[in-house]
């Protein structure tokens, strides 16, 4: 079904696109064949409406023209169809290009490969090659997990998704019904914004802890999406990478290697342990329970507390 309709919306495009003058539906349904094997009338005016829609808002200008004897018809002027010409220094064909190398491990590959060769052909400069590495650094972004795709689906066309989801904390995942917003990468993990509708707030996920299949909705969204969805900020603030206090803990000594690097003070205690202080921020919490029998908490006491009771969240699974 996907395909017949679009080919036959390439082929409303190309007769409206090719003619020199209006055209009516009469002409329209008589040349293509799709539009031949309507049912009825009805049918065809359904079927017609709903192409002509689908393709303005693709970006095609149709105009509507009423001739002298009032029938309407209608063209695609190629004037107002074509794109200005594309003009493209070294710089900026080496940012496209590295932007496409970027994506070379996810299945966007070969959109971004074939978005650069209708550069190429659309006048990007002969003496400049895109995919040429500018550097001794090659950047990638791996994309591993399964649930990439369907979310950066749901995101661009704004469907609501559902999928298991386990937090760190808990023994076994659980169902989220989420409207997604935006997936970012942030130090080597891909996160997903959105409206958790079971919450009724704004959530972050983190991919890797996405279990099984995401499934879409049908349903349109009920929360309004902000202009701009820092993901990145959001997940700084719950790592506790936006704290203005410090916690004081004990660190089992050989262990938490990513605590140590964000400590500003390291003591060692002796007996296999050292203490830390690193900072504290919303999120500290959820992030040393990772770190299980590791981690011990000084102070304060309301962190010490919140350790606590997400372990034994944890032990009651």
């Amino acid at each position: 079904m996907a395909i017949a309709k679009a080919e036959r919306l390439m082929n409303l495009a190309l007769c409206l696109l090719g003619t020199r003058r209006p055209l009516s539906k009469r002409e329209l349904r008589e040349s293509i064949e799709a539009y031949l094997e309507a049912g009825s009338d009805d049918s065809f005016n359904r079927m017609f409406e709903r192409d002509k829609d689908d393709l303005r808002e693709l970006g095609l200008v149709i105009e509507t023209v009423e001739n002298l004897d009032g029938e309407v018809g209608y063209l695609a002027r190629r004037d107002s169809n074509s794109l200005p010409p594309i003009t493209l220094d070294a710089e900026e064909a080496a940012a496209l290009g590295l932007a496409a190398k970027v994506w070379q491990q996810a299945r966007l590959a070969g959109a971004a490969s074939g978005a650069l060769q209708k550069l190429r052909a659309a006048g990007l400069p002969e003496d400049v090659d895109p995919y040429e590495v500018h550097g001794a650094l090659e950047p990638r972004i791996p994309v591993h997990e399964a649930a990439f795709e369907p979310l950066m689906l749901a995101c661009r066309d704004r469907r609501p998704v559902v999928f298991e989801y386990r937090k760190a904390t808990a023994a076994r995942p659980e169902p989220r019904h989420v409207e997604p917003w935006a997936l970012e990468c942030w130090r080597g993990h891909w996160y997903l914004a959105g409206f958790d509708r079971d919450r009724g707030a704004e959530r972050v996920f983190r991919l890797s802890r996405i279990t099984g299949k995401v499934r879409s909705r049908g349903a349109a969204f009920t929360a309004e999406v902000p202009d701009v969805v820092t993901v990145r900020e959001t997940v700084a603030s719950w790592a506790g990478e936006t704290a203005d206090r410090s916690a004081l803990i004990r660190l089992r000594s050989g262990a938490g290697y990513p605590l140590r690097a964000k400590a500003s003070r390291v003591r060692e205690l002796g007996d296999g342990w050292d203490e830390l202080e690193i900072p504290y921020g919303h999120g500290l919490d959820a992030w040393l329970v990772e770190f299980g029998p590791d981690v011990v908490v000084l102070e304060p006491a309301e962190l010490r507390a919140d350790v606590v009771d997400r372990l034994r969240a944890v032990a009651k699974g």
